[in-house]
């Protein structure tokens, strides 16, 4: 993998899409979990914010690795260049939630 190439990771998190570019993603050592490091956020030398940035920005302060539940992510993709990190609400009803899943079923005749 080049150095210059970041990973787009979208996922949602209490209702809201966020999108975030990170240097690393792996599935980590937590089962269930995507491992994300090195959050890449905009510089902040340009005279006009993006509250929606600056607000995802300050969130993840001091953040060095996160966890994601591998159920929250909907998308990672690999880019060349990074964009814009921001924070949207999920479009749809706010009663509708995800119906809870197992992650891993035993294969058929084994034991629970």
């Amino acid at each position: 993998m080049a150095a210059s190439h970041i990973f787009r990771i979208m996922f949602v998190n209490q209702g809201k899409v966020y999108e975030v570019y990170a240097r690393r993603v792996g599935h980590g050592d937590l089962f269930g979990f995507i491992e994300v490091e090195e959050l890449v956020f905009g510089e902040r030398s340009s005279v006009v914010l993006d509250p929606s940035e600056e607000r995802i920005k300050s969130e993840f302060t001091g953040v060095k690795r996160t966890f994601l539940p591998l159920h929250s992510v909907l998308r990672i993709d690999e880019v060349k260049k990074q964009g814009v990190s921001k924070i949207t609400t999920l479009e749809g009803g706010a009663n509708v939630s995800q119906f809870p899943m197992p992650m891993y079923s035993p294969p058929p005749g084994e034991k629970k």
